[in-house]
């Protein structure tokens, strides 16, 4: 085993370190869909506080925070994933990109695309016919139509499609895409 070495710094040290140039900040690769996630997402925090602050230091806890919380998640779990398409951050394989002759990848990820944007299509046909059958339907706690957040679904669905036939669009013009050059996609922010 070999001996781990601790170099020695002092607390000057690190309170110079903290005087470092802060990282350059463009809020211009954020889009619309990331800054609604947020607001979604603070909501849902806001609702949780409520419900734990209600439930155990006034003891007396409001039914509707937990239903709102959970459309709430719901909203950021399909929001989040428009941005996931937007920048490619879902989970892929690119494996086997790495072993193929670069014009056959360039054709499996052009087939990889297209399949996407066919399951988006298919998906935002899905979630239209399910808000029909459950139109009716209300939230449980509060008179809200159920329909909010179906809808929601829906229009993060019809966003996830148009976001992929953008990165479609971008890997043609680009001449590759994320699974055939993942280090070329590689960033921080995304």
């Amino acid at each position: 085993m070999s001996k781990e070495v601790h170099t020695q710094i002092t607390a000057e040290e690190i309170a110079h370190s903290f005087e470092d140039a802060a990282p350059v900040i463009n809020l211009r690769e954020y889009a619309v869909e990331d800054w609604l996630t947020l607001v979604v997402f603070w909501l849902m925090t806001g609702c949780v506080f409520l419900q734990f602050f209600t439930r155990y230091v006034l003891n007396d806890s409001y039914a509707w925070t937990e239903e709102i919380a959970i459309n709430c998640l719901i909203g950021v779990v399909f929001l989040g994933s428009v941005m996931c398409v937007r920048v490619s951050r879902h989970i892929q394989v690119d494996v086997l990109y790495h072993y193929l002759p670069a014009p056959i990848a360039r054709i499996l990820a052009t087939f990889v695309d297209l399949v996407r944007i066919g399951f988006f299509v298919y998906a935002v046909w899905l979630m239209w016919r399910y808000v029909e059958i459950v139109a009716d339907e209300m939230m449980v706690t509060i008179d809200l139509p159920r329909n909010i957040v179906f809808y929601g679904v829906l229009l993060s669905f019809v966003l996830m499609l148009l976001r992929s036939i953008q990165v479609f669009i971008a890997n043609i013009r680009r001449g590759y895409s994320v699974l055939e050059r993942p280090e070329e996609f590689q960033s921080v922010e995304g």
